[in-house]
């Protein structure tokens, strides 16, 4: 049997239709839940409550077909954001070459936030963000990822551990990340 269709081209948006978010939250489970174990049936917390679930969603000849990696943005104090539940679907996670849609001022990608899915979405994150007035941005981050950040222009404030498994909260270096007009155009459709 062949291998289930990968698509290369990926467009990175807000989560606001019913089988975007339903998607999301699939993804979540499946990565956070299942995969990892960090949770036990369900990784909603309050913070999903006000959070910005960001996707990218796979496009198969034309059409959005599924989300293949999250993240979730929040702002917790005026110009304080924060990152979280960054996940990108197993299939997609080494995937190195690929077209991007909705992500990068006048279509020019910046290195190295085209080289991953999951570096893309982080980039969305960020951008987003600041375009939104951030001040400083924060993730928690698994030990594992750790060097992965750092490489996208993070750095380790601290230590901590979190459902038993050690992290490192980490702060963007902001002026990395321009702010995205793309997603503040994002934004005001789905208002």
């Amino acid at each position: 049997m062949p291998p289930p269709f990968r698509s290369d081209y990926f467009a990175f948006d807000f989560a606001q239709e019913a089988w975007e978010l339903r998607q999301y939250h699939d993804v979540r489970k499946q990565i956070f839940c299942e995969e990892q174990k960090l949770f036990s049936g369900s990784d909603l917390d309050d913070i999903d409550r006000r959070a910005l679930p960001i996707v990218a969603i796979s496009n198969c000849g034309g059409m959005l077909d599924r989300v293949v990696g999250v993240v979730r943005i929040d702002e917790r104090k005026p110009g304080v954001w924060y990152g979280s539940r960054l996940g990108v679907v197993e299939q997609y996670r080494k995937l190195t070459r690929f077209d991007i849609f909705n992500l990068f001022e006048n279509g020019q990608p910046i290195a190295p936030f085209n080289q991953s899915i999951g570096a893309a979405l982080i980039y969305k994150a960020v951008s987003t963000a600041n375009a939104l007035g951030a001040r400083q941005f924060y993730a928690t981050v698994q030990e594992q990822n750790v060097r992965f950040f750092e490489k996208m222009h993070w750095r380790t404030i601290y230590a901590v551990t979190l459902h038993n498994y050690p992290h490192a909260l980490m702060e963007v270096d902001l002026t990395r990340y321009p702010p995205s007009f793309i997603s503040l155009q994002q934004l005001q459709v789905a208002a």
